[in-house]
C-alpha cells in the first residue's frame, strides 16, 4: 500500500460564544496519532459459511497489511494506531456465514492479558495473538475492530434478551497498549441496516482506556457517531478523545464521512481519530485526525487508485486531568480512577446541571420567503427556498423551526448553479429513528428544483454568507464543505442562550456544496 501526502487544513480561527469553549492546549502536552484507511481484501461470498482455516487465512492477509502500517506508523513516531471497522473480515454476512471468523474476547476490566506473550490461556485467538503483538513489536497503542463471540446461556423467560441460538455475537472494539496487553474491548451499540448478523449488546457500554502518552481515550463505533449513547455520553463524562473506527457508506450533502467527522469534533470540542474502509463500490471513503484547532484528513476523489492510506499527525492531549497532572507533577503515567466527575468545557452540559432546551421559534422575524417546495434529503422531507439573486436575505420554515440566511453568491466564469436554503423538524426513520432540526444551505444537483436534496460532490461557486436557526437542543453540529469534499472551517460560530445558533463564513477555497447547521435532539428519538 501507498502511502500518499496528507491534506492539512491549519485552523485560522474558530469562536463559539457560549455553546462551545474552546481551550487551547498546554503547548509542550502532544502526542502523535495514526489512522488507516483500509482497502480491505474481502470474501467473493460472504454469505456462504468458510471453515475457521479458511476464515483464517482471509484475515490474515488484511492483517499483513496491518502490520505493513504499523511499522510505518511507528517509524513516524506514532503513539497509538487505529484500523476501521470491519477491515478484518468485511461485511454483508449471515449469522451462519461469520461464524469462522468469530473469537471470544476476554473483559480486559475482569481480567488481565497479554495474548502476544500468553498465546495458551485460550483457544482460537490467532487474530487477538496477532494484533497484540503488532502493538508490542511497534511499541504503540492499536485498535482494532473484529468479531466477538460470548455465550448468552439461553433462558425460559420469554422477555429474555437472549438469542435463540445461545451466543451473542458482537461488532468490537479491542485496544492493545504498547507492550501488547489488551487494555480495552468495546460492542457496538447502535448497528447499521447491514448487521444482521451481529447483536445490539443488552446495555449500552461507555468503555475508556489510560495512555501513558495522553491520558484517557472513549470507544465508539461508525453509527454511534449520531446518537447519545455512547458517543455524547462520553463526552458530557469529561472524555476529550475519541478513537472512531468506521465503515461510512457516504451520503452527501449532509452526511458525508469526513463532513460528519469533523461537525463532530467541532460541535462536541474533542478529538476524533476516524479509521474508515475504502471501498468504492458502496461509496466508503474519508478518514481523519481532527481536533477543535485542526484536521488531518484524506477523501479520496474519483478516478483516483483504490488503495489504504495512512495518516500521521501531531495532536494536542485534551484530556483536562492528563494535561493539569503532567504540568503540576510532571508525572509520565496519569489514570485517574473515575471520569463521572470530571468538568468539561467541551458544551455539551451534564445531565444535572443543565436547565431544559428552549422551545424552538422562529429563526427570524422576517416571514419565510415565498415559493417554497419540498425535496427529499438523506429521506427526510425538507422545505425548501431557492435562492434566485446573487445577493440576499432568505428564511424557511417546516413547522414552526425556521432558518434564515443572509447570503452573497460569487459564481465563478460561466457556471450555472442552482442553490437552495433548506429546513427539517422530525425524527428521521430510513436507517434508525433520529431527531433532527437541521438547516442547510446545499447545491443542488441539477437545475430543477427536484434536484435539491440530491447527491452532489462539486460545485464552482463560492458564497459569502451567514446562516441561522434557533433550536430546541445544546448539540448542534456545524459543517462547510466545499468541492470535491473539501472541509472548510468556519469564520465565526455563535450560541446565544435561547438556542439561536449562528455561522458565518467568506472567503472560500472552492465552490460551496454544502453548509449545514445539524441539530440532534437526543431526547426525542423514542417518541
Amino acid at each position: 500500500m501507498k502511502t500518499g501526502t496528507m491534506f492539512l487544513i491549519v485552523v485560522v480561527s474558530f469562536s463559539l460564544i457560549s455553546a462551545v469553549v474552546q481551550t487551547e492546549p498546554v503547548m509542550d502536552s502532544w502526542y502523535v496519532a495514526a489512522v488507516y484507511e483500509h482497502n480491505l481484501i474481502l470474501k467473493s461470498k460472504p454469505d456462504v459459511p468458510l471453515s475457521r482455516l479458511d476464515a483464517l487465512q482471509h484475515m490474515q492477509k488484511n492483517l499483513d497489511i496491518y502490520e505493513e502500517q504499523a511499522a510505518q506508523a511507528a517509524q513516524q513516531g506514532a503513539q497509538i494506531l487505529v484500523f476501521p471497522e470491519d477491515g478484518l473480515h468485511g461485511f454483508n454476512f449471515s449469522r451462519s456465514s461469520i461464524s469462522g471468523y468469530l473469537e471470544t474476547i476476554p473483559d480486559p476490566q475482569q481480567e488481565s492479558w497479554n495474548p502476544c506473550t500468553e498465546p495458551g490461556k485460550y483457544n482460537n485467538t490467532e487474530v487477538l495473538q496477532r494484533l497484540s503483538c503488532m502493538a508490542r513489536r511497534n511499541k504503540l497503542y492499536l485498535v482494532a475492530n473484529m468479531a466477538d463471540l460470548q455465550p448468552c446461556p439461553l433462558k425460559t423467560d420469554p422477555t429474555s434478551s437472549c438469542p435463540s441460538d445461545g451466543r451473542w455475537l458482537f461488532n468490537t472494539n479491542v485496544v492493545f497498549s504498547s507492550d501488547g496487553l489488551l487494555v480495552a474491548r468495546y460492542h457496538k451499540h447502535n448497528l447499521f441496516l447491514f448487521e444482521p448478523h451481529f447483536d445490539t449488546p443488552p446495555q449500552p457500554e461507555i468503555i475508556t482506556f489510560d495512555t501513558p502518552f495522553a491520558g484517557r481515550f472513549g470507544l465508539m463505533i461508525c453509527f454511534d457517531i449520531l446518537f447519545h449513547k455512547p458517543t455524547v455520553a462520553l463526552v458530557e463524562k469529561g472524555v476529550r478523545q475519541l478513537v472512531y473506527p468506521t465503515a461510512w457508506i457516504n451520503h452527501p450533502p449532509l452526511m458525508d464521512a469526513v463532513q460528519v467527522q469533523q461537525a463532530f469534533s467541532l460541535g462536541a470540542n474533542v478529538t476524533l481519530l476516524a479509521a474508515n474502509i475504502r471501498y468504492d463500490q458502496l461509496k466508503m471513503r474519508g478518514s481523519g485526525i481532527y481536533t477543535p484547532f485542526s484536521a488531518t484528513y484524506h477523501y479520496a476523489q474519483k478516478g483516483d487508485p483504490e488503495e489504504g492510506r495512512l495518516l500521521v499527525a501531531r495532536v494536542p492531549v485534551l484530556d483536562p486531568l492528563w494535561v493539569r497532572k503532567n504540568v503540576t507533577t510532571k508525572e509520565g503515567v496519569v489514570r485517574s480512577e473515575s471520569t463521572s466527575s470530571t468538568a468539561t468545557d467541551s458544551g455539551f452540559c451534564h445531565q444535572e446541571s443543565c436547565s431544559d432546551s428552549p422551545p424552538p421559534e422562529n429563526a427570524s422575524s422576517v416571514p419565510p420567503s415565498s415559493a417554497t417546495f419540498i425535496s427529499s434529503m438523506i429521506f427526510d422531507p425538507f422545505t425548501f427556498v431557492l435562492l434566485n439573486e446573487t445577493e440576499g436575505k432568505v428564511n424557511v420554515c417546516n413547522g414552526t423551526f425556521c432558518c434564515h440566511l443572509q447570503y452573497r453568491q460569487l459564481p465563478q466564469g460561466d457556471s450555472k448553479e442552482l442553490y437552495a436554503l433548506g429546513a427539517f423538524a422530525g425524527t428521521h426513520t430510513m436507517y434508525s429513528r433520529m431527531a433532527l432540526q437541521v438547516c442547510a444551505l446545499v447545491r443542488c444537483a441539477g437545475l430543477d428544483t427536484s434536484s435539491c436534496g440530491q447527491e452532489v460532490e462539486e460545485a464552482e461557486s463560492k458564497m459569502d454568507f451567514l446562516l441561522e436557526g434557533k433550536f430546541g437542543t445544546r448539540y448542534v453540529y456545524t459543517s462547510v464543505l466545499a468541492s470535491k469534499m473539501v472541509l472548510e472551517q468556519p469564520e465565526h460560530l455563535e450560541t446565544a442562550a435561547d438556542g439561536r445558533v449562528t455561522m458565518k463564513h467568506s472567503n472560500m477555497t472552492g465552490g460551496l456544496v454544502t453548509a449545514c447547521l445539524y441539530g440532534r435532539m437526543y431526547h426525542l428519538d423514542n417518541e
